[in-house]
């Protein structure tokens, strides 16, 4: 009995130290996720406060999940898009014709969720003092008025990347079989427990995408590379021990805009109410070490 009790208590100690080991080896990572917030500040491409548009209504749209194409973080306001580390890229195709990113392989994940997790050993140290996102792919709630006068709540797809293929998707049990390219600005609708769904392209450079380094860092026209400056820069000496952990704040204030045909403040299809913009409206961008 005190032998077999004595192999047991060996047996333990060997679990927990091999336990302990495990968790002090594990390599500190750089992880990334994203923040939907009503209340930022609306930003124009600029990176500017701003109204909505004369003629335009919006809202704030309840927020499921979302995707990016890129992640980059920068040293300084002259670094140039491409030119900072470059944490992510995600992968693109000719399947359509063109080169695009590719909407099948692309990750969505919702707030809150980790969307890039990398060895802090693959990351050149250094201080950084802006993060540059590039939006893909958003799904969420909006609410629309209908001819008979009801109001109804659905779902948007909204790809606003520079280009995107994608196969076929689904909005609840609306299917949507597009197999080709489609320019920022596509998305497609479907209401919720309705048989009703619809899809549209918004014109070419109605996305708004903030830049406050436009005069000394633009982005390429039809991209969606959001830029935003940490508080404090965030610096990594290649000696971190802990998780460093960057919220990717986004703008959600009003980013859903349609040109109005009956002024009341309702998104009104039937009435023929275009949609004119999609683009997040900031970003601001945290980290915990």
């Amino acid at each position: 009995m005190n032998k077999t009790v004595s192999i047991l208590v060996l047996l333990s100690a060997i679990f927990s130290f091999v336990s302990c080991s495990k968790e002090s080896n594990e390599e500190p990572m750089l992880i990334i996720k994203f923040k939907f917030d009503p209340n930022q500040t609306r930003l124009n491409n600029l990176g500017l406060p701003a109204p909505v548009a004369t003629g335009n209504a919006a809202q704030t749209p309840t927020f499921n999940s979302i995707s990016a194409h890129y992640v980059e973080m920068a040293a300084s306001a002259t670094t140039q898009l491409g030119q900072g580390t470059i944490l992510y890229h995600a992968p693109e195709t000719n399947d359509g014709g063109s080169n695009a990113i590719d909407f099948d392989q692309s990750k969505v994940v919702a707030e809150g969720e980790t969307f890039l997790k990398i060895p802090l050993s693959a990351v050149a140290a250094g201080s950084y003092e802006w993060m540059r996102v590039s939006l893909s792919y958003q799904n969420y709630q909006i609410n629309l008025r209908a001819a008979n006068g009801n109001d109804y709540a659905g779902t948007l797809a909204s790809f606003v990347g520079f280009n995107t293929y994608i196969s076929t998707f689904n909005i609840g049990n609306s299917i949507f079989a597009v197999n080709g390219n489609r320019a920022q600005g596509y998305w497609a609708f479907g209401l919720s427990d309705q048989p009703y769904s619809t899809s549209g392209q918004a014109a070419a450079g109605a996305t708004t995408v903030p830049n406050p380094l436009a005069a000394t860092s633009p982005i390429p026209s039809g991209s969606c590379v959001v830029t935003g400056k940490f508080p404090s820069n965030l610096v990594l000496t290649g000696t971190e021990s802990n998780d460093v952990v960057v919220t990717l704040s986004l703008s959600i204030n009003k980013s859903f805009e349609w040109h109005e045909v009956i002024p009341d403040g309702k998104f009104e299809p039937t009435a023929e109410e275009n949609v004119v913009d999609m683009g997040l409206r900031g970003l601001l961008p945290t980290f915990v070490k």
